[in-house]
C-alpha cells in the first residue's frame, strides 16, 4: 500500500501540471465529447508508459547528455510549433457551425496519436519521468521489477483517471458552448503550443536536468 500511495501522490503532481497536453485534452473533450477525450487520454498514458520503460531500462545517462537534450528540445519545439500554427491559423477559422449532437466522428487512432505526440514531444514530460525513475530506484528503493511495476502503474493509473475526470467535466460544457467559444479555445491552444515551442527552440538550456 505504501508503494501505491507514493505512486498516487506522484501521479497527482503530474496530473495537475499545466501544459499543452492539459489544454489539448480539454479542447478535444469540449469540441468532440468525452469519448474523444478518452482516446486522447489513452495516447497520453501510452506516451508516459513508453518514457517509463525507456528510463527504467537504463538510458537515463544518454538522455541527460547535453547534445541529446538540445536535439530533443529543437525537434519537439518544431513539432509543437507546427501544431500551434495549425490550431491558430487553420483550426480557429475552420469551424462555422457547432452542433454538439452532430460532430463528425474522428478515428480513435488519430485521437490517441494526438495525445501521444503532444505529450511525447514535450521534453518536460520526459525529464519528469527520468527524475521519477531516479527517485524510485534510489531514494525510495523500488528496485525490484514488481515494486517498480506497482509504483509506475499507480502513477499512470492516477494520471489516466484524472484525465478522464477532466474530459468528463469538459464534456459537460458542450451544451453551452458556442462557435465563438470553440474558436477562442482553438486560439488559446494554438498560442499555448507556440509559446512552449518557442521556449524549447530558443531556450533549450532551461529544460531541467
Amino acid at each position: 500500500m505504501a508503494i501505491v500511495r507514493d505512486g498516487v501522490l506522484y501521479g497527482i503532481v503530474l496530473a495537475f501540471l499545466i501544459g499543452p497536453v492539459f489544454f489539448a485534452l480539454l479542447q478535444t473533450s469540449i469540441e468532440r465529447g468525452f469519448w474523444s477525450g478518452f482516446w486522447v487520454a489513452v495516447g497520453i498514458s501510452c506516451s508516459d508508459a513508453l518514457y517509463i520503460l525507456v528510463s527504467y531500462l537504463g538510458l537515463i545517462q544518454f538522455m541527460q547528455a547535453e547534445r541529446f537534450r538540445h536535439y530533443l528540445a529543437y525537434g519537439g519545439g518544431l513539432v509543437l510549433l507546427g501544431f500551434g500554427v495549425y490550431y491558430l491559423a487553420v483550426k480557429s477559422r475552420k469551424l462555422v457551425v457547432f452542433d454538439p449532437k452532430n460532430i463528425a466522428e474522428r478515428s480513435w487512432i488519430r485521437l490517441a496519436l494526438k495525445g501521444f505526440i503532444i505529450n511525447g514531444l514535450s521534453p518536460m514530460v520526459l525529464f519528469f519521468w527520468i527524475a521519477t525513475v531516479g527517485v524510485a530506484t534510489t531514494r525510495l528503493g523500488y528496485t525490484l521489477p514488481n515494486e517498480a511495476f506497482i509504483f509506475f502503474g499507480s502513477i499512470v493509473g492516477t494520471v489516466f483517471s484524472t484525465d478522464l475526470i477532466k474530459a468528463k467535466l469538459a464534456d459537460k460544457l458542450r451544451t453551452i458552448i458556442t462557435p465563438r467559444s470553440i474558436r477562442i479555445m482553438n486560439i488559446i491552444l494554438g498560442i499555448v503550443l507556440i509559446v512552449f515551442a518557442g521556449k524549447l527552440i530558443f531556450f533549450p538550456n532551461t529544460i531541467p536536468h
